[in-house]
């Protein structure tokens, strides 16, 4: 897969077809191709932002293009949101992911950063004058070092700086911007309601039509028992001995684990 910035501009409705069509034939190279193309640029954008110049970016433009096919493959464009605005958190997740996988952020002390680019001249070198990779010992006394330190700074070398949560990255094709906090997820309160108001919904389908009736008004319009009885014309303890019911049938629904109940 072409990786390099060669960007095409096409207009809008045109990429949204190759998008839908793409969707119903995923094989299609060809159209794999001109989306890839068109978005190149963004997915570097993106990649730069994170790997700083670092050797990681071509591994991060990588990952981020797994990242914009999958969001080729999610995007509903009845939703009313952009592309552009759908890919950029994907492909940060995917960029993000692989960063969590194979890099960590932590101090490097001084010694370690200056021993760095010498143990990787020296394994040239010694690969050059050994005709294979030396071992680390060979390394330890090729720099007059100790093994440990050999080992911990390349140990340490795996490790990237972390990124500033303010740092802005470019979220579409015309320029705006969004801050890595702004795309970092959080837990929705909204979440654990939907799933209790659907338990809820399962479990009423076990009162007869009467009993809903019942726990409609006094529940839901908060109309007293009194009150309720004069509208459905029955008396108050009738009221009473329904609504009671109708709880003990709720209670015993609702202890079934949600996943059985939402079947």
């Amino acid at each position: 897969m072409s990786t390099g910035p060669r960007q095409h501009l096409h207009s809008k409705e045109q990429i949204y077809e190759w998008i839908d069509e793409l969707q119903i034939d995923p094989t299609n190279e060809e159209l794999q191709t001109h989306l890839v193309h068109q978005y190149g640029d963004l997915v570097h954008s993106l990649a730069r932002k994170f790997s700083k110049g670092k050797i990681i970016h071509d591994d991060l433009v990588q990952v981020g293009m797994i990242g914009l096919l999958a969001a080729i493959r999610r995007y509903d464009k009845t939703f009313g949101r952009s592309f552009e605005s759908f890919a950029v958190p994907t492909i940060v997740g995917e960029i993000k992911r692989f960063i969590r996988d194979k890099t960590w952020s932590v101090h490097v002390p001084r010694r370690i950063k200056e021993l760095g680019p010498r143990i990787k001249r020296a394994v040239e070198e010694l690969t050059t004058s050994l005709q294979r990779s030396p071992k680390i010992y060979e390394i330890a006394d090729y720099l007059e070092v100790t093994e440990e330190e050999v080992l911990e700074t390349m140990e340490m070398g795996k490790s990237y700086q972390a990124l500033s949560v303010d740092s802005t990255i470019e979220a579409d094709q015309e320029g705006s911007t969004v801050t890595l906090l702004d795309l970092v997820g959080s837990d929705d309160g909204g979440f654990d309601q939907v799933d209790k108001q659907m338990l809820l919904q399962k479990a009423f389908e076990v009162l007869t039509d009467r009993e809903k009736e019942i726990l409609q008004c006094t529940y839901f319009e908060n109309l007293s028992q009194k009150e309720t009885g004069e509208r459905l014309d029955i008396s108050q303890m009738h009221v009473s001995r329904l609504q009671r019911r109708a709880l003990e049938k709720l209670r015993e629904a609702i202890r079934v684990s949600p996943s059985e109940a939402l079947k």
